[in-house]
């Protein structure tokens, strides 16, 4: 049946060391975020990372299943969401074949349909195909935008998150054959219970420092000069400073370079911003505020002297 789920992930030997390996993946984290992932790991608790959108929530799961070199299973969580979607669903089409084909094998009509609400009757929605994993080490589990589900989805998530097993009424018990690394993400779009957050480790990730979004732009994107990449992040920078609807995250700044390379654009102009809007803001009124504020002047300004890019590498080192 089920194993004792006390297995944790593979270990890292420091904090420096996870740094190392997620900066060599191209997410550049700070010291905090490095903690937070180590005594996640040591200790088998599952993270809850919080932040604006696009900031590297979610990728930080990413990277740490190829980190641990398992598999990543992610549940993408929205407002209905319930258990059959999260956890499991009986496959009705298998059971409707199970029982014409005992009814040929001519079992005995009291037996006919005994054996239905088995395990392998089971499709395994993310959750539960997380807790069963049978690759040789435990998954990364992505539950992403828990704020986006329903209270009543938090209070299911209770169960799975405080013990790694699930009740099945049909079968019982299953617990975790490996205890997954867990990462959940919210944008706070509401306020996510006490009794979730408890039993997980927290942290905040917030818009990052200029050097530090530098280093991760170049990290990602290697192909971008210095000079352009500084420029795109203090542009950036400018721009949240300012109350959009919707700030661009990290996200949209690797997008944005990956666009103006692709334009073949140099250095930053009034036109080159202008022409790549979109891949900035997301939404028509945040276009017209920015024209409001004045574009040209925030780009002049992202142009001026006074913010070193190459401060990057020591971010890196």
């Amino acid at each position: 049946m089920a194993g004792s789920g006390k297995e944790t992930p593979p270990g890292f030997g420091s904090i420096d060391e996870i740094r190392e390996r997620l900066a060599a993946e191209g997410y550049i984290a700070d010291r905090m975020l490095a903690t937070a992932v180590f005594l996640s790991v040591s200790l088998g608790k599952p993270m809850f990372v919080e932040g604006e959108p696009g900031v590297g929530k979610t990728e930080i799961a990413k990277v740490m299943a190829r980190l641990l070199d398992t598999e990543l299973i992610r549940l993408q969580c929205y407002e209905g969401l319930d258990s059959s979607a999260a956890l499991y669903e009986w496959n009705y089409t298998r059971q409707l074949l199970e029982l014409r084909l005992q009814e040929a094998r001519g079992v005995d009509r009291a037996e006919i349909g005994r054996n239905l609400f088995a395990e392998e009757f089971l499709l395994q929605r993310p959750l539960l195909k997380a807790l069963r994993s049978e690759g040789a080490r435990p998954p990364v589990l992505l539950i992403d935008e828990v704020d986006r589900s329903d209270e009543e989805f938090e209070a299911f998530l209770l169960e799975v998150l405080s013990d790694f097993q699930i009740t099945i009424p049909e079968i019982g018990t299953l617990r975790a054959r490996h205890i997954p690394f867990v990462v959940l993400t919210s944008n706070r779009t509401r306020e996510v219970h006490d009794a979730l957050k408890r039993r997980c480790l927290y942290h905040w990730i917030d818009y990052p420092s200029f050097a530090r979004e530098t280093a991760i732009l170049r990290a990602r994107l290697p192909e971008v000069e210095l000079r352009l990449a500084g420029q795109v992040c203090r542009f950036m920078e400018l721009l949240r400073q300012h109350d959009f609807y919707k700030r661009p995250g990290i996200a949209e700044t690797i997008d944005w370079a990956r666009a103006l390379l692709a334009l073949g654009v140099a250095e930053l102009s009034e036109a080159a911003v202008e022409e790549t809007l979109g891949c900035i803001l997301k939404y028509r009124g945040d276009g017209d505020k920015l024209r409001q504020l004045g574009l040209g002047g925030l780009v002049e300004m992202a142009l001026m002297p006074g913010h070193d890019p190459s401060a990057a590498a020591a971010v890196c080192a």
